[in-house]
């Protein structure tokens, strides 16, 4: 494990946020992208930019995900609520709101690490986790 992630992971667990070790085994690691436009998700809610919200191919609506940016070890928890991406190659695209946290706007893509947390955690930034190093 990198020392950003585990940062995080210590973040995430003195924020009170359960995470399981199977939920650690099941995490990912990849692109990111984010999008601010759209109308509805797949579940069925209206898109918002300014939301922590994301886009995933597989994990149930309403899953938390813990998202690092393996480039700078910053942590947004994000709410499942569309599927996507819809571009081979990356496995979760973020609201504007979630990837301005971890800082993917200028580049527009970047590898991150997630990881399923347990659904009733509240989607929020994790910027507790710089702090942590």
């Amino acid at each position: 494990m990198t020392r950003a992630f585990r940062a995080a992971v210590a973040a995430v667990a003195f924020l009170g946020v359960s995470v399981s070790w199977t939920a650690v085994e099941a995490a990912q690691t990849g692109k990111a992208s984010y999008y601010r436009h759209g109308k509805r998700t797949a579940s069925g809610e209206r898109f918002d930019p300014h939301d922590y919200t994301a886009a995933h191919r597989s994990l149930p609506f309403g899953t938390r995900v813990l998202v690092t940016n393996l480039a700078n070890g910053k942590s947004v928890i994000v709410r499942i609520n569309d599927r996507g991406p819809h571009i081979k190659g990356r496995i979760i695209d973020l609201s504007f709101a979630a990837a301005r946290v971890v800082d993917l706007t200028s580049e527009g893509i970047g590898t991150v690490k997630i990881v399923p947390l347990h659904k009733a955690e509240p989607a929020a930034p994790v910027t507790e986790v710089v702090s942590l190093r």
